[in-house]
C-alpha cells in the first residue's frame, strides 16, 4: 500500500508524461543517506571470548620485577548492537593480579612468601562486568557492512570476588580460596576488530581497569585505587542479522526527452518573475489620493434677499421631494436653512435661516413626509461661498441624503 501511493505521488510530480508510464518502473532501493532503520530485537547479537596477559600497578608493585607481575586474564561477553554506532555487553571477567604488600594476608589466607621485606601478592579477580560500546569507525565515516576493520571504544564497570591463595606452614602453596573480599572497578578501553566472514570477527581489546584494591600497607584504613592494563585477543561470533537496513526511498524514471518539459519550466519561470517584477512596480507606485465630492442635494430651494416663505414653484418642488422621501422610507434626510454673510447681520441671517429651513421643513410634513425621517438644522456658512456677486446662491434651503 505504501509503496503504491509513493508510485502515484512520483507519477504525478512527474507531469502527464509519466502518467502514461507503468507504476511497476518505480524501482525502490536503500538510501543510506536518510539513516539507518533500527533492526529487529532478536538481530545483531553477539558472543565475545577473549584471553590474554594484563599487568598490575598499585602502592608496592614497583618492588617487585615487572616481568614477574604479568598475569593472564579471560573475559566472556554477550552483546547486542542497538544502531550501527551504539552497543551493549554483559559478561564475566576473570584475571590474575600479581603484585607486592605490606600486609600479610588477606582475611584468613595468606599470601605468597615474603621477598625483601615485602609480601609477594596472587589473587584471582573474577566478576559481573557491564559495558557501553561506540563504533567510532561507522560514527565518523558512515556505517559500511563490508568495512574489515572497525575502531570501537567502551566503558563500564564490574563487581569482582577475589581467591586467594593459601599456604601451609611451609610456605606451600594448596589452594585458591575465596578471601571474603568483594572489590569495585571501573574500565574502559578500545576494540580493534577485524571481519572475517559475515558472522566472525577478530578482535585486540587493550583496556585500563581502575580497581578499588586490597589494603597493602600498614597503617591504612582504607583501600586505595589501583590499576591494570591489559590487552586481550577475542573472537567474536554475530547472531541472525549483523547488517543494517536503509530507509528505501522510490526512484522514479523520468520521460525519455524532458527538453520540452525544462524549456516550458524555463518559460514559466521567466514569465513568474516578469510577473513578480510588475507587481513589485506596482506596489511600489505613489499612492494617488482621490477627492470625492459630496454627493448634491435632493433639491435646492432658493429665496430672495431676507426672504423666507416659499412660492407657489417652491412648493411644487418641496412636494416632489415628499414623494422621494416617501417612496424611500428608510432613508434618512436633513433639511438646511443657508443665509449669505455679506449682507445684513449675524441675527438677521440666523433668523433667516432658521425661518427657511422652517417653511421647507413644514410643507415637507403637510406633504406627508413623517417626521423621523429628517432633521432640520442650519449652517452658518455660505453655501457656495463664490463671493459677494454671487451672494444670491447662498441664500437657499437644502434637502440632503444624510451620511
Amino acid at each position: 500500500m505504501k509503496k503504491s501511493l509513493i508510485a502515484f505521488a512520483c507519477a504525478l510530480f512527474m507531469g502527464q508524461a509519466m502518467v502514461a508510464q507503468s507504476s511497476q518502473e518505480v524501482t525502490f532501493v536503500e538510501d543510506p543517506s536518510q539513516g539507518y532503520l533500527f533492526n529487529q530485537f532478536k538481530d545483531n547479537w553477539f558472543i565475545t571470548a577473549e584471553g590474554g596477559a594484563n599487568i598490575f600497578f598499585s602502592p608496592n608493585d614497583s618492588y617487585r620485577d615487572w616481568k614477574d607481575r604479568w598475569s593472564p586474564n579471560a573475559a566472556l561477553y554477550v552483546g547486542k548492537w542497538f544502531s550501527p554506532i551504539i552497543g551493549l555487553r554483559a559478561g564475566a571477567s576473570w584475571m590474575k593480579i600479581k603484585g607486592m604488600s605490606d600486609v600479610k594476608g588477606i582475611g584468613d589466607l595468606y599470601d605468597e612468601p615474603m621477598v625483601d621485606g615485602k609480601y609477594k601478592q596472587k589473587f584471582v579477580e573474577i566478576g559481573p562486568v557491564f559495558d557501553a560500546m561506540v563504533n567510532l569507525t561507522n560514527w565518523w565515516c558512515g556505517y559500511n557492512p563490508g568495512r574489515v576493520y572497525n575502531l570501537t571504544v567502551y566503558g563500564g564497570a564490574g563487581a569482582y570476588w577475589t581467591l586467594a591463595r593459601q599456604y601451609n606452614a611451609d610456605n606451600e602453596s594448596t589452594r585458591y580460596k575465596d578471601a571474603k573480599d568483594r572489590i569495585l572497578a571501573v574500565r574502559a578501553g578500545i576494540i580493534n576488530s577485524f571481519r572475517v566472514s559475515k558472522h566472525f570477527q577478530v578482535s585486540l581489546d587493550i583496556r585500563f581497569t581502575a580497581l578499588d584494591n586490597h589494603r597493602d600497607e600498614k597503617g591504612g584504613d582504607w583501600n586505595k585505587t589501583s590499576y591494570d592494563l591489559s590487552a586481550n585477543l577475542g573472537v567474536t561470533y554475530l547472531f541472525n542479522k549483523t547488517d543494517w537496513n536503509a530507509p528505501i526511498v522510490p526512484i522514479c524514471p523520468e520521460p525519455e526527452n524532458c527538453d520540452a518539459l525544462r524549456a516550458r519550466l524555463q518559460a514559466a519561470d521567466a514569465r513568474i518573475a516578469d510577473l513578480e517584477a510588475q507587481l513589485q512596480a506596482c506596489l511600489d507606485r505613489p499612492t494617488e489620493v482621490v477627492e470625492v465630492a459630496a454627493p448634491a442635494p435632493l433639491a435646492t430651494i432658493y429665496f430672495p434677499i431676507n426672504v423666507s416663505k416659499l412660492t407657489k414653484e417652491d412648493v411644487r418642488v418641496v412636494n416632489a421631494c415628499a414623494e422621494v422621501m416617501k417612496s424611500t422610507p428608510d432613508t434618512k434626510y436633513v433639511v438646511t436653512g443657508w443665509a449669505d454673510n455679506y449682507t445684513g447681520n449675524d441675527k438677521i441671517n440666523v433668523n433667516l435661516r432658521k425661518n427657511r429651513a422652517a417653511s421647507v421643513e413644514k410643507q415637507l410634513l403637510k406633504a406627508g413626509v413623517a417626521a423621523s425621517q429628517f432633521n432640520t438644522t442650519i449652517n452658518n456658512g455660505n453655501l457656495c461661498d463664490m463671493g459677494e456677486k454671487f451672494v444670491a446662491l447662498d441664500r437657499a434651503t437644502t434637502i440632503q441624503v444624510a451620511e
